[in-house]
């Protein structure tokens, strides 16, 4: 009888190939902080920023709007760009240009200047999130990571909300400006703490770049949110924007079929088959619509049609940031118990009447307790969608579905934005309360569609992780 063979001894644990975690941890944390508040710093300041340049408020959301739509087209490319020229080139060049970038946005002489400025924030802000975490992943075990996401969630949750407040505060007290000025010292730090604490690491083949999906994705979606971003002030019918509309739709369609088609596509759209998958990314996007344009039009609202400041604006919304950290333990109770769809589906009915109540509320601690249950209710839905998404998600497509997951999540936050403010701009300026109420509606709504997607999730809880 031959005796059993000796266990392989373990292999060796590998070298890390950053150093510096306290670097690593550092920079990242500065820069999803600025990249989560510029995503929603400057919508209190909008009625400023349109008055100082003689134009309407609905034009001033070229300003949002460019920045998110940067943030989309940031995103597919990250991945290929890291694994081509290395995660700490691509991170810390996109970070110096958000800085550069910002100083440029400060420095504008008009609103042209300042949403292409805005722009080449998103860009840079799309590229940072997932290189980002790359980074962030490479330098962590995966048993570390846990406790590591406690601390991170400021700049994931608390950042978003906090730009409202502290955009108010900032244009009441000083002036638009700051709002921008403020990443530069920040940024140059960042990079400097990056160059001297992080080193390269080996990076996998880049593979081909998918050329042709970039040449149809980059342009339709820009032509696209042109149209819904300018319509309101141009009309839906003027050359540019039905023109723009019409392109970006067809070239957007065009983008699909080849994604579907190629073997490297630079999004993997077949993703989305999953059951699961599938449904956790659409209701990302349903989601992020609804909260994003809520948080645009609440503090038009407030300015617009109540006469309230800037800063009493922003700090209608904050209370929606410690709803969102309290939902994080919301899940952790009730989702084992409950299962998906169970807790996701009457979360999302809950939150949809909660966001339509908003428009009628005009005492402002009842609007903060309505944010606060926006963050509650809506952020328990998102967080266990995301968890059941990636369940089943095998580990060697992890990294591409979490870049179609986040891509899907901002082109929601951005339509959502687009859509609220074509709604709002549609209606003449003496229209009073109506037109912000109805887009308040209508971010209820995209909520309320969404259930019909949670029907898809599973009703088992997560089980446990397999054994080694």
């Amino acid at each position: 009888m031959t005796p059993p063979e000796a266990p392989a001894a373990p292999p060796a644990p590998a070298r890390p190939l950053l150093a510096g975690r306290a670097a690593v941890v550092t920079v990242y944390t500065a820069a999803m902080c600025m990249n989560g508040l510029d995503s929603t710093i400057v919508n209190p300041a909008l009625f400023s920023i349109a008055e100082d340049f003689g134009r309407p408020v609905p034009a001033a959301n070229a300003v949002e709007t460019a920045f998110l739509v940067g943030l989309a087209l940031g995103l597919p490319v990250a991945g290929w760009l890291g694994d081509r020229y290395g995660v700490k080139r691509v991170f810390l060049g996109a970070l110096s240009a958000f800085t550069l970038a910002s100083a440029l946005c400060a420095a504008a002489p008009g609103l042209g200047a300042l949403a292409a400025a805005r722009a080449v924030q998103g860009v840079a802000g799309g590229l940072l999130t997932p290189v980002g975490m790359t980074l962030l992943f490479r330098a962590f075990a995966p048993h570390e990571r846990a406790g590591l996401g406690r601390i991170l969630i400021v700049p994931t949750a608390l950042m978003p909300a906090l730009g409202p407040p502290l955009g108010g505060f900032v244009t009441e007290h000083l002036s638009w400006h700051w709002l921008f000025l403020v990443n530069v010292p920040i940024g140059a730090a960042a990079v400097a703490i990056g160059l001297l604490g992080l080193r390269g690491a080996d990076e996998p083949p880049a593979g081909r770049f998918d050329t042709t999906g970039f040449l149809l994705a980059t342009p339709g979606l820009g032509l696209l949110t042109y149209a819904l971003g300018f319509g309101p002030a141009h009309g839906w019918s003027s050359p540019g924007v039905a023109l723009g509309g019409i392109a970006g739709l067809a070239l957007l369609g065009a983008a699909v079929r080849h994604q579907l088609r190629t073997d490297e596509p630079l999004v993997d759209l077949r993703l989305l088959a999953d059951r699961a998958f599938g449904a956790a990314s659409w209701l990302a996007l349903l989601t992020a619509a609804g909260l994003m344009g809520a948080l645009f039009a609440l503090p038009l609202l407030y300015q617009t049609a109540l006469g309230a400041s800037a800063l009493d604006a922003g700090l209608s919304v904050f209370p929606e940031a410690i709803g969102l950290m309290a939902a994080s333990q919301v899940v952790d109770r009730l989702l084992p118990r409950l299962g998906p769809r169970r807790l996701a589906l009457p979360a999302l009915l809950l939150a949809a009447a909660v966001l339509a109540a908003l428009g009628y509320a005009e005492n402002p601690w009842l609007v903060r307790a309505l944010m606060f249950g926006v963050g509650l209710i809506l952020g328990t839905a998102v967080l266990t969608v995301q968890i059941a998404g990636f369940a089943d998600v095998p580990p060697p497509a992890m990294g591409r579905a979490m870049g179609l997951f986040t891509i899907l999540r901002t082109l929601g936050g951005a339509l959502g934005i687009a859509a609220t403010a074509a709604l709002i701009g549609a209606w003449p300026t003496d229209a009073g309360t109506t037109p912000y109420r109805l887009a308040l509606l209508l971010t209820a709504a995209l909520v309320a569609a969404a259930t019909l997607l949670a029907t898809r999730l599973p009703t088992d809880p997560p089980g446990p992780p397999p054994e080694d």
